[in-house]
């Protein structure tokens, strides 16, 4: 930036500080990977990203419990779930949800997903502890 010059009501010259302007304007994001650019309306094809992740819980023996996940990826990216790295047949579950019924001690564990797609992967990982209820 260059200083600006002016002149006092006493015919003095002084040479003013450049001005700090005003910033640009950013785009409100809160995380720069969780931008899904658009092309003439429609989606890029992107990644997997996790907009909602896996949460660590505690629950006791006999109750049920819903893990939920929410990924957005173009094309949509498959899930595989997986509880201490072994893989969890998820057949008739909602996509993005496992549920653990009538919890007993030994569904405590890391319970994994992870969301494909031909762009890539993301991974959400959280533990769930069985607290013993009598």
């Amino acid at each position: 930036m260059t200083p600006t010059l002016r002149q006092t009501p006493h015919g003095k010259v002084e040479m003013m500080p450049p001005s700090p302007g005003v910033p640009p304007k950013r785009a409100r994001v809160e995380a720069a990977d969780q931008v899904v650019p658009e092309r003439r309306g429609q989606p890029c094809p992107t990644p997997p990203i996790f907009m909602r992740k896996l949460k660590n819980a505690a629950i006791g023996t006999g109750c049920d419990i819903r893990l939920k996940v929410a990924v957005a990826g173009d094309p949509q990216p498959s899930l595989t779930w997986y509880k201490n790295e072994d893989p969890i047949n998820c057949e008739n579950q909602e996509y993005g949800t496992l549920w653990i019924r009538d919890s007993k001690m030994e569904d405590a564990g890391v319970y994994t997903c992870i969301a494909h797609n031909a762009l890539g992967e993301a991974i959400t990982s959280a533990v769930l502890a069985i607290i013993e209820l009598e």
